[in-house]
């Protein structure tokens, strides 16, 4: 029997990474499939350069803990395709992938990868009997994405906006960011602000002045720090977010957007409360204690897993190693078009030693060498592995230490496949 990896890897190479983007294939594609989009049951978008996986899972686990029934789509997926598209209390099959995927081949439309693993998304998720909510991450921006498909949604959400994705826009500026993301969020809907700089917080009101949606900032709301204990607060409510798996300020403020959206459409405060400790973020800030790779570990060593790629996510990183009291050791992966060396700035010296590993199986990945001249710049001691296993043997002794992955989620699944 095909493997999901085997399948994927088909996938890529029968659907295009580099179509333009747009609207016009995937709404011919729905055309043609009868629009099963309109019937999925309020669909709630989510949007943002960081954040919009934890804000997802965290307002589907709110929304299931009150017995509410979902389906969720999100992108990428870190180890398993499968694992892209939640229905209800499981995740597709890969059968169901492949029976939608001819489906869509067969309307004989040429297709991004994105764009068909969308439409297998609306395909299996309009089969479902009695779902509540719909919950759809986007891409990449939002006005060309294959996601902005509903006039009226119930919920538009947007997450953190930060500089990523420029190549793909002009002018090159988060001006321009700003507006290809919320620029185009819908006029008949609710619309809820994330956590942002003040610069973008001043560009996102600007952009929204005249939309004729019920717009909800982040100001109504805050996360505070009492005695290591964190706490969302509102006018109204104060609830402790006790979890041994939410650790940085951005995971917190996305846990607490997640929280104030569902307290104002109805759900119980208790049913929050009861099911954050169960809420986890893998592939962020995600301690591994089991598995392959932590038995090539010491036992004295920690090992920690994170897909920061950006600028903002590396600044969260940062300011949760600042805060670990052991020795702290790099492995480094990462795409070309992340802009690693300003990336790798936000660190300022933190890591003791970095091995530099190319992502596997990842045509944009940066090679081993090219990451090393970058680390070797910020004036690190530095090395090369020819793979993940490596790296970890490289570093792993007696030495009480904290071992990091970082730099890709594409790179933080790979660890996760092996693992």
């Amino acid at each position: 029997m095909i493997s999901s990896d085997i399948y994927y890897n088909y996938l890529q190479k029968k659907y295009s990474r580099k179509i333009s983007l747009g609207l016009s294939r995937i709404k011919i594609a729905l055309k043609k499939l009868k629009n099963p989009h309109l019937k999925l049951n309020n669909p709630i978008n989510i949007i943002g350069s960081d954040g919009k996986y934890s804000t997802l899972l965290s307002l589907k686990t709110f929304l299931e803990a009150e017995g509410h029934k979902t389906t969720s789509f999100i992108s990428p997926h870190l180890y398993k395709m499968e694992t892209r598209i939640s229905l209800k209390d499981k995740y597709i099959s890969l059968k169901d992938i492949k029976k939608y995927e001819k489906k869509i081949s067969n309307l004989k439309i040429k297709l991004s990868l994105f764009e068909v693993l969308t439409l297998i998304y609306i395909l299996a998720a309009s089969k479902q009997k009695k779902v509540d909510y719909n919950l759809v991450e986007a891409g990449l921006l939002f006005k060309g994405d294959s996601t902005r498909l509903w006039k009226k949604p119930f919920l538009q959400i947007c997450t953190n906006i930060n500089k990523q994705h420029l190549e793909w826009i002009n002018p090159k500026s988060i001006s321009e960011i700003c507006k290809q993301k919320v620029g185009y969020l819908s006029n008949n809907s609710n619309i809820y602000i994330g956590k942002q700089s003040a610069k973008v917080q001043k560009i996102i009101e600007k952009i929204l002045r005249k939309n004729k949606s019920r717009i909800n900032y982040s100001k109504k709301w805050k996360i505070i720090n009492k005695k290591n204990k964190f706490y969302y607060i509102d006018s109204k409510n104060r609830i402790n977010i006790k979890s041994k798996y939410i650790k940085s300020d951005g995971l917190l403020d996305n846990v607490g957007l997640a929280i104030k959206i569902a307290l104002d459409i109805g759900i119980k405060k208790s049913s929050i409360k009861r099911s954050i400790p169960k809420i986890k973020f893998e592939g962020r800030l995600q301690y591994i204690n089991k598995g392959k790779l932590k038995k090539i570990t010491n036992k004295n060593e920690k090992l920690l897993l994170d897909g920061s790629h950006s600028l903002a996510s590396a600044t969260n990183l940062y300011n949760y190693l600042k805060k670990v009291n052991t020795p702290i050791y790099g492995v480094w992966g990462m795409q070309k078009n992340k802009m690693p060396a300003n990336f790798l700035k936000k660190f300022n010296g933190l890591f003791k030693k970095i091995i530099t590993v190319k992502i596997p199986n990842e045509k944009n990945a940066l090679g081993n060498l090219e990451l090393k001249k970058i680390a070797l710049k910020e004036g690190y001691n530095v090395e090369t592995a020819k793979n993940i296993r490596e790296s970890i043997k490289m570093i792993s002794s007696k030495e009480h230490k904290t071992i990091v992955l970082f730099g890709s989620l594409y790179f933080i699944g790979s660890a996760l496949k092996i693992n």
